[in-house]
């Protein structure tokens, strides 16, 4: 027979057990995430190299490589926001170019994120390595060589290939 104690405690019990096969956070209780990165070129021909950068390793998805740039804050454009960010982390004036291509990713933690990919060819400055383990110009065949975040998977492919730019 339950004692009062254990049927204190079941009736306290205001929410359903979660069925193992649903999900634990829905994408939708989840903001989508909007960020700019931007593909650094230099050089034209084959000897054309793209600039790439690597997380720092106590980063969330530490060591994975990526293309430099940030979250896009309130009241600011995507190319405000590039420009913002190139200066924060490689202490460069950049000259935003183009929109190349525009990413949405959903990690299996639920988190979404949109990212729109600028193409910048001018810079004032020498990049300078603010926080970042390390970062490096690559030719566009060499891409699929580095551990890159998932996010920028597809498009690493299509550059290697030589499908965008």
């Amino acid at each position: 027979m339950p004692t009062l104690e254990r049927l204190h405690c079941w009736l306290d019990v205001k929410d359903p057990i979660r069925k193992l096969d649903e999900p634990r956070h829905s994408a939708a209780a989840r903001p989508l995430r909007r960020v700019v990165a931007a593909l650094i070129l230099r050089g034209d021909g084959p000897t054309r190299e793209i600039f790439i950068c690597q997380r720092r390793a106590g980063q969330p998805m530490g060591l994975k490589w990526e293309f430099p740039g940030g979250k896009i804050e309130p009241d600011e454009t995507s190319e405000q926001a590039l420009a913002r960010e190139l200066e924060e982390e490689l202490a460069i004036h950049a000259t935003i170019g183009p929109s190349i291509t525009t990413i949405r990713h959903t990690y299996r933690n639920g988190g979404a994120i949109e990212i729109e990919f600028f193409l910048v060819r001018d810079f004032q400055g020498e990049p300078v390595n603010r926080i970042f383990q390390q970062m490096l110009w690559t030719p566009f065949s060499a891409l699929p060589g580095y551990d890159f975040l998932s996010a920028d998977l597809t498009l690493i492919r299509d550059l290697a290939d030589g499908k965008l730019l």
